[in-house]
């Protein structure tokens, strides 16, 4: 059976480019961007890398911990790093599963037999420090990420974790919020949103956003 958001992630131990990984324990307290990559030395993914370990101090400012994976085994892993470090002038910064028994794919359903029976797809997600999966995201091995989507998405997830707001289509931190329409006591959102808000319809409230600091800035 798939995961589904809410499922607790699925623990797991592997090797890795950083040395055997027990999943849940490398975690901690932090939130998790687990990312599957069809195989190493391929191009796509090599920029996708790259883009991960310049976004090292972004993920930082979130409580983030980045963990790729590949089918490919932990000294194909090492060869690949060196590649991604030249042609995309960074230092990979974080561990690459080594899943050649793809148990780990598995695990998360990484392998779709229709795109291709032995090569993991693009699939991302998003784990919150109880373990829990609160975004996937499936692409096709042709189309690389959108990570400062993926950064946006964590922004939205920790905001409406701590408030009782929705995030609308396009938001970014710092545009206005939803208030969620299964907060109705009046005392409450004058206390949660002391700036007011705007009854476009009774369903729809927009209030500023109501964090003032984004992750250290």
């Amino acid at each position: 059976m798939s995961l589904r958001l809410g499922d607790t992630a699925p623990d797991f131990e592997q090797d890795s480019s950083e040395g055997k990984i027990r999943f849940h324990e490398w975690l901690g307290d932090s939130w998790g961007v687990l990312f599957s990559h069809p195989a190493d030395f391929t191009p796509v993914c090599t920029t996708e890398l790259g883009l991960t370990a310049k976004l090292k101090d972004e993920f930082a400012k979130r409580d983030v911990k980045a963990i790729a994976l590949s089918v490919d085994p932990v000294d194909s892993h090492h060869e690949w790093i060196k590649d991604i470090n030249e042609t995309q002038d960074c230092v990979v910064n974080f561990p690459i599963i080594a899943d050649q028994d793809r148990s780990v794919s598995e695990l998360y359903d990484m392998i779709h037999p229709n795109a291709d029976d032995s090569l993991t797809v693009r699939s991302l997600f998003v784990i919150d420090p109880n373990k829990k999966v609160r975004l996937m995201i499936t692409y096709p091995a042709s189309t690389g990420r959108n990570f400062n989507e993926i950064l946006r998405v964590i922004d939205s997830l920790q905001l409406t974790e701590h408030h009782k707001v929705a995030t609308p289509g396009n938001w970014e931190r710092g545009d206005d919020v939803v208030i969620v329409p299964s907060l109705q006591d009046e005392d409450e959102i004058k206390q949660r949103f002391p700036k007011g808000y705007k009854a476009v319809k009774p369903y729809l409230r927009m209030t500023p956003d109501p964090k003032v600091n984004w992750g250290g800035e």
